[in-house]
Formats: structure tokens, sequence, C-alpha cells
């Protein structure tokens, strides 16, 4: 019986900008094109870079002041024009987050789901975590 094992491809979480600083563009705070976005610019677009490279690396405003200084937090730039939309989660996805948030957010004592994530040592809402519990063991 052949093997059903997939084989994954390693994929970088972030880009390394220091083997490429060299190679790409630099661009100092408030001189870049309106093409040119970083990736948080490009969420707030709706856009993904769509396994593009980035084009250029944007200096932070502090290094501004030094311009013959190395800057110590380089953000890489991509083009907006080759930006591709992002991706809907199907509802299948959707709901595996939505019970997974749920595990995080229901009280363990009461089974309440509160609005925010409860704390990992105890999961517990913060009324069941101050309430006789813990003032029987004090």
């Amino acid at each position: 019986m052949p093997s059903r094992r997939r084989t994954l491809t390693a994929v970088p979480a972030r880009v390394d900008l220091d083997k490429d600083r060299a190679v790409l563009p630099r661009y100092e705070h408030g001189t870049t094109p309106e093409f040119l976005m970083t990736f948080r610019q490009l969420a707030a677009a709706g856009l993904r870079p769509g396994g593009h490279d980035p084009v250029a690396v944007l200096r932070c405003r502090r290094c501004a002041y030094h311009p013959t200084r190395e800057c110590t937090r380089p953000a890489a730039l991509y083009d907006s024009r080759r930006a591709l939309p992002k991706r809907t989660p199907t509802l299948a996805q959707e709901a595996a987050l939505d019970s997974a948030m749920a595990a995080r957010q229901t009280c363990q004592q009461c089974g309440v789901r509160q609005p925010h994530c409860l704390p990992v040592a105890d999961r517990r809402c913060h009324p069941c975590a101050t309430g006789g519990s813990l003032a029987a063991a004090a």
C-alpha cells in the first residue's frame, strides 16, 4: 500500500531582509511611492502579497534622523499592483476558528462564554476566580 504521507514545504514566517538589504532599493519614512505598501498596509487594504517577494525596504522613522546608520527596524515593501485580494475562509474554517475561540473564552467553572480570552492558568472568569473558591483556599 503506498504511503499517504504529505510533504509540506517550509514557508518563512517573515521575510529575511538582511540578505536582500544590499540589493533592494531603500526608502526613507514618508518618501515611498503610493503603490509600495508594507504587509500591514496591504492587509488593511484587503490585499495579500500573493507569493511575491518584497521589492524594497522601508527605513523606520527613527532611523531617518541618522541616515548613515543601518536601520534597526526595516520593513518590507510590496508592490500593491501585483498583490492579490485576501482569501475568504470557508464555512468549515470559520466554524473551526469559532470552536477554538469558544474553548479559550468559556469559563471552566460556570460554563459562561466571555467576550474575551480567559487566563491560561485556570480558564475561569473573574467572578469565579475571585469567588468563594479562592477565599476558602486562603
